[in-house]
C-alpha cells in the first residue's frame, strides 16, 4: 500500500472515531457484546466503517488495521486485541437500522451542507443475498426499497429510510422529514411524494417544497416547468 493511500485512510479512521465516540450510550451497547465483554462498541463501528470504506472482506481489514501501528494507537488497540471475524460479523447483526442512521448522520455533519435536498427511493433485488437470512427467519423479502435524502450541492447521502414492505412515498417522505428538519432549506422530489398535505407540513417546518405534480390539468404543466426552472436558477443538480 503506498504511503498516500495509506494517508489517505488514516484521515478517513480519524474522522471515522471521531464520529464513531459520538455514537450515544445506548447505541454503543447494542453494537458491543450484550453481556459488556470485549472490543467497545465505538470500535467495532470503526472497523465496520473502514470495511466499508475499503470494500473489503472482514479478515482482510482487521490483518491491516492490526499492522498498522497508527491505526492501533487510533483504536486503542494492541496486537492481538482486535476482535475476531466472527465477533464484528455478530456485532454488524446486532446493531439496528437506528445506529446506521445515526452514524450517518454524524458523517454527513463533516460536510459544509447546503440546506437544498431531494429525496427519491430505489429497490434492490435481495432474492440471492438474502436466501440464508431468509431461511433462517422463516420470511419472504425479495425486494428492499430505500429511501435516500441526499445534500444536492455536496451529493451526499444525509438519511435514509428502508423497507421490506414498499411503503408509498407519500408515507416516506414526511418521515424522513421530520427527522431533518432542522437542517433543510428546500426540498425537491418527482411526482410520486406528491401530496398536499406533504407540502404543508414542509412549508409548516420552513423547508420550501419543490415537489412535481400529477398531471391532471393544463396548470399542472405549468407548475412543473415552475419547479424545473427553480432548480435550474438554484444550481441544483436535480433531474425528476
Amino acid at each position: 500500500m503506498s504511503t498516500v493511500v495509506q494517508k489517505v485512510l488514516f484521515r478517513f479512521v480519524k474522522q471515522a472515531v471521531s464520529i464513531a465516540r459520538k455514537l450515544t450510550d445506548a447505541a454503543l451497547i447494542q453494537i458491543s457484546h450484550p453481556a459488556g465483554n470485549g472490543v467497545a462498541g465505538w470500535k467495532h463501528a470503526v472497523l465496520h466503517f473502514i470495511r466499508l470504506h475499503m470494500e473489503a472482506m472482514l479478515q482482510e481489514v482487521l490483518d491491516w488495521a492490526e499492522e498498522m501501528e497508527r491505526i492501533r494507537a487510533a483504536l486503542v488497540l494492541e496486537r492481538g486485541e482486535f476482535p475476531g471475524p466472527s465477533a464484528l460479523c455478530k456485532s454488524f447483526d446486532r446493531a439496528p437500522m437506528r445506529i446506521w442512521r445515526e452514524l450517518l448522520r454524524l458523517s454527513s455533519e463533516l460536510l459544509d451542507r447546503s440546506g437544498h435536498v431531494a429525496i427519491d427511493a430505489i429497490y434492490f433485488d435481495r432474492r440471492q443475498p438474502s436466501n440464508h437470512y431468509l431461511k433462517r427467519c422463516d420470511r419472504d423479502v425479495r425486494t428492499i426499497q430505500a429511501a435516500f435524502l441526499v445534500d444536492t450541492a455536496q451529493g451526499a447521502v444525509i438519511d435514509v429510510h428502508c423497507s421490506a414492505k414498499w411503503p408509498s412515498e407519500t408515507e416516506i417522505g414526511p418521515q424522513v422529514v421530520r427527522r431533518n428538519a432542522g437542517d433543510l432549506l428546500s426540498l425537491a422530489a418527482d411526482k410520486g411524494y406528491d401530496d398536499m398535505s406533504f407540502r404543508e407540513e414542509l412549508r409548516s417546518e420552513g423547508v420550501r417544497p419543490l415537489i412535481k405534480y400529477r398531471v391532471f390539468a393544463p396548470y399542472d404543466h405549468a407548475h412543473n416547468a415552475r419547479i424545473e426552472d427553480e432548480l435550474t436558477t438554484n444550481g441544483q443538480s436535480v433531474r425528476l
